[in-house]
């Protein structure tokens, strides 16, 4: 765990400027005695009523910036920390407010932004155990931060190499399937055109069959037409024998006697 994150400044042990009326400090103590019970918000509005009377006003700007960080609004505890370090000019003021500004990255899990700003201050005082300890520790959570970043992005691989496998094992599969509906279709399609080839062999085999066996049989025909047959043929007959009487009846008047008178 980070030691004591924020450095609070106050009016009564440190100077910061001359020229503040006593307005703006005794809105820094007031927003002091909130913060210290707790009251941050309480606290927000004392530092911000005194940046209203004095505009720029540095310890309002970092008191400020505590009590937004209290509030968990580390984005604007960020940015008036920031202002804080750009401004001043005392080492030990520069070197507090990179430190808070050090656990407002903290906070964002910011460790490589952190770990600067814990540099900043050590720099402008080295004799700060907290901002040493504070250091170490970011540097730290940075390691975990890698390590979980690491495993997380191995475990994305693996996730999109299973997927991938996944996704080839069911290529094949559906491939698999489509051949092998392909093979069963064409040996259903051959099946029926050999079944079809082999009704229309044995169909044309039993016509045959039957015009040979219908030749063999003879030909069988009704009472009637066979009347009608017989009929014809009695009447042919009887012309014929007609015919024939005419012609021996024509020969006979021909005929001389050969008679020796």
């Amino acid at each position: 765990m980070i030691t004591r994150t924020i450095i609070l400044f106050l009016v009564t042990t440190v100077s910061i400027a001359t020229g503040y009326s006593q307005s703006e400090k005794k809105r820094i103590r007031q927003g002091n005695n909130e913060y210290n019970e707790g009251n941050y918000q309480e606290a927000e509005k004392e530092y911000r009523k005194a940046l209203m009377e004095k505009p720029g006003y540095t310890k309002g700007t970092f008191n400020l910036g505590d009590a937004m960080y209290e509030q968990e609004n580390y984005e604007e505890s960020n940015k008036l920390f920031t202002e804080v370090t750009e401004r001043v000019t005392n080492a030990e003021q520069k070197s507090a407010a990179h430190y808070n500004l050090g656990n407002t990255y903290m906070k964002e899990n910011k460790f490589k932004e952190s770990i600067e700003e814990f540099k900043n201050s050590l720099r402008l005082n080295s004799d700060d155990a907290n901002a040493k300890y504070n250091l170490e520790y970011a540097r730290k959570k940075l390691k975990e931060q890698q390590q979980q970043q690491q495993q997380n992005q191995d475990k994305n691989q693996d996730n999109k190499d299973q997927d991938k496998k996944d996704q080839q094992d069911k290529d094949k599969k559906d491939q698999d399937k489509e051949n092998q509906d392909k093979k069963d279709q064409d040996k259903k399609d051959q099946q029926e055109k050999d079944k079809e080839k082999q009704d229309n062999k044995d169909k044309s085999k039993g016509d045959q069959e039957k015009d040979q066996k219908q030749k063999q049989q003879p030909q069988q025909i009704s009472k009637k037409d066979a009347q009608r047959m017989l009929d014809a043929l009695k009447n042919d007959e009887k012309k014929t024998l007609q015919k024939l009487q005419k012609q021996k009846a024509k020969a006979a008047k021909g005929v001389k006697s050969d008679i020796d008178w």
